[in-house]
């Protein structure tokens, strides 16, 4: 089989760091033609999120601006979060919207499925658009209340150059609104 093909055999796994939040995993792996690795990700936790992209009946993208510990500012994104165990990814999509921004979504449509950097994390997020948006707030865990952005889905591609708005996830997610949205 060519080069790729075979997956590494693990030899040994180890956390050897953690938080509250994380854990680091050291793998030792032996690939197909011998040569053995260290590897070091963070420990896989099973648990996956969704990243919603909401267009109101006026067409207007409903964004949030919340604070980001990882880049120390306020950062422009569409509503996400974890899904709870139980819970489908749509269920959990419609429950983000309810908290974030308080609105729920009759019309949800599968966008795509995302990995964050692969080669460190398993997570995986569900990307969706969401519309025929109503009216309902639901208690969420921010530590602040959450600023809603509106945007004219119009000027979507003007939005990518907004200095506030950088995450890779949001972005992604807002070409393939816009991609499904001009069908």
């Amino acid at each position: 089989m060519a080069a790729g093909k075979n997956k590494p055999e693990i030899l040994s796994t180890e956390v050897v760091a953690q938080s509250q939040l994380f854990k680091i995993e050291s793998l030792g792996l032996r690939f197909s033609n011998g040569v053995e690795r260290t590897y070091e990700r963070m420990k896989p936790s099973n648990r996956h999120a969704v990243l919603v992209v909401p267009v109101t009946a006026d067409g207007d993208l409903l964004l949030i601006r919340e604070y980001s510990a990882g880049t120390d500012r306020y950062e422009l994104g569409f509503p996400k979060g974890l899904i709870d165990t139980g819970e489908s990814a749509e269920q959990a999509a419609n429950r983000e919207l309810k908290e974030e921004i308080g609105f729920g979504a009759k019309q949800l449509q599968l966008l795509k499925e995302v990995v964050l950097a692969p080669s460190y994390f398993s997570s995986r997020m569900t990307l969706f658009l969401a519309q025929d948006l109503y009216a309902e707030q639901l208690e969420g865990d921010e530590p602040e209340p959450l600023e809603v952005v509106r945007w004219p889905v119009n000027q979507g591609e003007e939005l990518i150059n907004h200095l506030d708005f950088a995450e890779a996830r949001s972005i992604t997610a807002l070409f393939l609104a816009l991609k499904q949205l001009s069908n």
